[in-house]
């Protein structure tokens, strides 16, 4: 008698024009894999990770085309300030994004990220002075606050038992984009020397070497923010404590049918009670944050200087590359780190679970980056497989990471939170990976200017070793 009457009160109970609620009827009504809301996550955290990392194979010579650097030595500190900007400028408006977010909803938050782009991005590869460099990647920064809106809209469009995929979507096109940014970016830039059949000198591709790149990231940015258009909305929008009809009825479910109607009614305010606590009291939510924020850090230092030295010359332990052949390099990471992603990564989740394996991944970071300071001594085919299996290791490794935080984060806060929380993670996530590019610029070319010093190994001793080994 109880279950006749609790379902049509409590799971039928929709409100008429609220979002929210059309998508919880859609879900109640998914069978199998929603493929394609998983394409359109996808797509979308794309559109935004691409930028991001798109300039690290050309800033080095981008910073050496502006002639600010005095000496060549100098050249990554400036560099780093350049890709410290957008972190930067996400770091003071993540958190107001996030309100945002939660009051007006997932959908315009991700329409204004995506169109961000367009507009600044293509600046960006315009610019014809280092300040105006450093002030379009301030304001791509700044104004883009899609990252959290839409990793709240991947666990509410999708049914409970697929909210895991869905957030390790958002991880996989995030870590794939930036894999895929940089190696646009070495294909792509200064294109009027590498294909003068396709591209003169006097064509505005020849004026601006580094536009290119950034214009097929801005036209993708484009169609993906006409497609955002039609994704439906995921936040509630009225008055009834943003609960969701699924999550009363199954309250009602998991009580014994001998348990009285308010029972359950102050089981449910107990629960709503603790939703309203602070963020920063969420110990469940600050630990991973804290996490992912010293992650961050490390991984987003070594995006940066993984192209600084692979095209820094080899008399200052550099791999002498070329943007193309960081761009190749980077290429079939990323092609390794999908399929990774897409077939062996939930088979081990479903194993160890999130936490065992960020825990794994974490500390095989730690020697993995100690060999890269051997890796130059190497040259021809060894080099390029030695490098190539590194840097495989090295995303894969991160994006096991990256994606069990991401999983923890958005369970531990209710969804009228979700965007506010996820929001405080970028901000101090933003903070952190502000930091890395700019002390890794200014820690790389402090190493370049003391290669000689008695606590750093001496390159002509390396040079030397490189030689007996080729002979």
């Amino acid at each position: 008698m109880a279950q006749q009457y609790t379902e049509p009160l409590l799971k039928k109970k929709y409100h008429e024009n609220c979002p929210g609620c059309k998508v919880d009827q859609m879900k109640e009504l998914q069978r199998g894999i929603p493929i394609r809301q998983l394409v359109s996550i996808w797509i979308v955290v794309l559109s935004t990770a691409l930028p991001i990392s798109s300039l690290f194979p050309f800033l080095y010579f981008m910073i050496r085309d502006f002639h600010i650097a005095k000496r060549e030595e100098d050249i990554g500190s400036y560099a780093g300030y350049v890709g410290s900007a957008f972190m930067l400028g996400r770091a003071l408006t993540s958190v107001l994004w996030g309100m945002v977010a939660d009051h007006y909803g997932r959908k315009p938050v991700i329409i204004m990220g995506t169109i961000t782009v367009v507009i600044f991005n293509t600046l960006f590869g315009l610019s014809v002075n280092f300040w105006m460099a450093v002030i379009t990647r301030f304001l791509l920064g700044s104004l883009n606050g899609l990252l959290g809106a839409v990793k709240a809209y991947a666990v509410e469009i999708f049914r409970e038992e697929h909210q895991a995929l869905g957030l390790s979507t958002v991880s996989t096109a995030w870590g794939i984009g930036l894999v895929i940014g940089p190696a646009l970016g070495g294909f792509l830039a200064q294109p009027a020397e590498k294909y003068p059949n396709i591209f003169s000198k006097d064509s505005i591709f020849g004026r601006f070497p580094y536009f290119l790149p950034c214009l097929a990231i801005s036209l993708f940015a484009l169609g993906v923010t006409i497609f955002t258009c039609w994704l439906p909305e995921t936040l509630h929008k009225h008055n009834d404590n943003n609960r969701s009809c699924d999550d009363s009825y199954d309250a009602l479910e998991a009580a014994s049918h001998e348990s009285s109607t308010k029972e359950i009614k102050e089981e449910n305010e107990g629960k709503e009670s603790a939703s309203k606590q602070s963020l920063l009291t969420n110990w469940p939510l600050m630990s991973s944050i804290i996490v992912y924020c010293v992650f961050s850090l490390h991984d987003m230092a070594y995006t940066e200087i993984f192209s600084l030295w692979a095209v820094s010359p080899r008399k200052y332990g550099g791999l002498s590359y070329s943007t193309e052949d960081v761009g190749e390099v980077l290429s079939i990471s990323g092609f390794s780190l999908l399929v990774f992603q897409l077939s062996l990564y939930p088979f081990v989740e479903r194993i160890l679970g999130p936490v065992m394996v960020s825990r794994i991944a974490g500390v095989l970071t730690i020697p993995l980056l100690q060999s890269y300071s051997c890796i130059a001594i190497f040259s021809g085919f060894t080099l390029s497989l030695v490098i190539n299996c590194a840097s495989i290791m090295k995303n894969v490794l991160s994006i096991s990471m990256v994606t069990g935080l991401f999983i923890l984060q958005n369970q531990a806060v209710d969804q009228h939170q979700r965007g506010a929380a996820n929001g405080l993670a970028m901000t101090a996530m933003s903070l952190f990976k502000a930091a890395g590019p700019a002390g890794g610029g200014a820690l790389f070319s402090w190493a370049e200017k003391r290669q000689d010093a008695s606590f750093f190994p001496e390159w002509k001793h390396v040079e030397n070793f490189h030689h007996i080994l080729e002979s």
